[in-house]
């Protein structure tokens, strides 16, 4: 326990936002994108996927499932699944999917495009509420002297809410304060990125997705980006 309590208090922890704040993130990084890419990879691991590999570009992503036989695009523009992917972002839409042993080529217009330019980063994971606990805990079990927590919102060019609290939710934890999920459940509900979710029109938003990226600590790994190609990087599940 001493060890523990000497780590967190001095351990220095920032809250970045968006593709700037990912270009300046430093030590360990994590990467959070709650609605949705990093709640979706979290279920495609948990469906027994081998490995994922993030691109910035659509094309990009195109030209790598040329390259891997059998592998899976997943992927949106403007929250709607790109045209010849095999599915989109979203946790309903891949939940009773098994991808055992396969590997997932993914590109979203804001989770993967902090993971591409978190450049300047010792280490790089992924964060969303499914898989916060493993996050915190993975973080104090490294005991970095850097912490960045990216809120990479709307695009990587517009705040959010999920993600902003998402980073309020672990930097709480890793500092020891106490905290509740239930009202953090409420406001988020009724904030302005949630409301695409219970709209009927918008069928690429499932409402179930909301549910499905609040489920909180539903996973107990962490996802792991490793440099894999330019301009890429590759996710890898690993156990807390």
């Amino acid at each position: 326990m001493l060890i523990q309590y000497i780590c967190r208090q001095c351990m220095e922890i920032s809250i970045l936002q968006l593709i700037e704040g990912a270009k300046k993130a430093e030590g360990l990084t994590v990467i959070i994108d709650v609605f949705r890419a990093f709640s979706t990879a979290c279920y495609a691991f948990g469906n027994g996927a081998a490995r994922m590999i993030c691109v910035g570009g659509v094309t990009q992503a195109l030209q790598l499932k040329s390259k891997i036989p059998e592998s899976i695009l997943i992927g949106e523009r403007d929250g709607k699944k790109v045209a010849g992917f095999d599915y989109g972002n979203s946790p309903t839409e891949i939940e009773h999917v098994d991808f055992s042993g396969k590997t997932l080529i993914l590109t979203t217009s804001s989770g993967t495009q902090g993971i591409v330019n978190a450049t300047n980063a010792d280490e790089v994971i992924t964060g969303s509420f499914i898989n916060a606990g493993a996050v915190v805990k993975y973080v104090n079990r490294m005991a970095p002297r850097k912490v960045s927590l990216v809120c990479m919102g709307r695009g990587g060019v517009q705040l959010s809410d999920e993600d902003t609290e998402c980073a309020g939710y672990v930097r709480n934890a890793l500092e020891g304060v106490a905290q509740e999920f239930a009202p953090l459940i409420n406001r988020l509900r009724y904030s302005e990125a949630s409301q695409s979710f219970f709209d009927p029109q918008k069928t690429w938003k499932p409402e179930r997705d909301f549910d499905l990226c609040l489920d909180l600590d539903r996973f107990s790994f962490i996802l792991k980006a490793e440099h894999y190609r330019d301009g890429t990087a590759l996710l890898r599940r690993i156990s807390t």
